[in-house]
């Protein structure tokens, strides 16, 4: 894995002007923060060596390098998920890539299903923990080069970074709820009662990706920001059946919001 780490940071190095100081995975419905950015590259996955290539709609496959807010940035706009049939090192191979060009930070975010009951479709939800019911990226062979064999989790989101999203999410008279976000294999939303059983265990939102990258770039010592954007409801009587597609409608409508506020983080760094 090492090599192709190396191969594939290589290949976008020769790419790319500046060094990213900041990673962000753009999820569905969310790609238009890269709007903002002030474009200096644009390489489709297709083109990356030993990149995996997005197939959900909403994920548009691209990595972008930029400016955003004076920062610069890579956006990946599309993630890769376990449900696309693909093997956890290559869902989160990009974050090693990530790691090798030179990002400090990783900021991630989703859409998911709220179990919290005072949650609403639309809402903004920082990610304070999280509950993995995925098959663990680390399992296999340990890379020392990469990170140690057991890996604290402890910390998993890093705190200064959620305090100041707080503090920018204030300033901007943005509302904002907390909590822990279970994620699940998918591709099937929950049953009623699988919504009540990531209630029960402690979760306050599901969803089908982030925490594997997040475990990953902890392993390598990345700081981690994580928001979710509440596309639909799994609290009774609250439930309607829903379509990826409207999920996509939901997080799109929030994201002015995560924009702020992830360009008001930038600013805090």
């Amino acid at each position: 894995m090492l090599e192709k780490i190396n191969s594939t940071a290589n290949y976008i190095q020769e790419r790319i002007t500046k060094q990213p100081k900041v990673g962000i995975i753009l999820g569905s419905g969310l790609g238009n923060l890269a709007d903002d950015i002030e474009v200096t590259a644009t390489i489709p996955y297709g083109e990356i060596p030993d990149f995996p290539v997005s197939t959900v709609a909403g994920h548009h496959g691209q990595l972008i390098f930029g400016k955003l807010n004076g920062v610069e940035v890579v956006a990946m706009k599309g993630r890769f998920h376990f449900y696309e049939g693909y093997s956890m090192d290559e869902v989160t191979f990009p974050i090693r890539v990530l790691k090798k060009l030179g990002v400090q930070y990783l900021f991630v975010s989703n859409a998911s299903g709220g179990v919290n009951h005072d949650f609403e479709v639309g809402d903004i939800m920082f990610i304070t923990d999280h509950i993995n019911l995925m098959p663990n990226p680390l399992i296999g062979s340990n890379i020392d080069e990469l990170g140690p064999r057991f890996v604290d989790m402890g910390e998993a989101y890093n705190k200064t970074l959620l305090s100041k999203a707080k503090k920018v999410a204030r300033h901007n008279g943005i509302k904002f709820q907390t909590g822990v976000y279970a994620a699940v294999t998918g591709p099937t939303y929950e049953t009623l009662a699988e919504y009540q059983y990531v209630k029960l265990i402690g979760a306050d939102a599901v969803g089908m990706s982030t925490a594997p990258e997040v475990i990953v770039a902890r392993h390598m010592g990345i700081p981690v920001f994580a928001i979710s954007v509440i596309s639909d409801l799994g609290v009774e009587g609250k439930i309607v059946e829903i379509s990826h597609d409207e999920v996509i409608d939901a997080a799109a409508t929030a994201a002015p919001k995560m924009t702020k506020i992830i360009k008001g983080l930038l600013s805090e760094l």
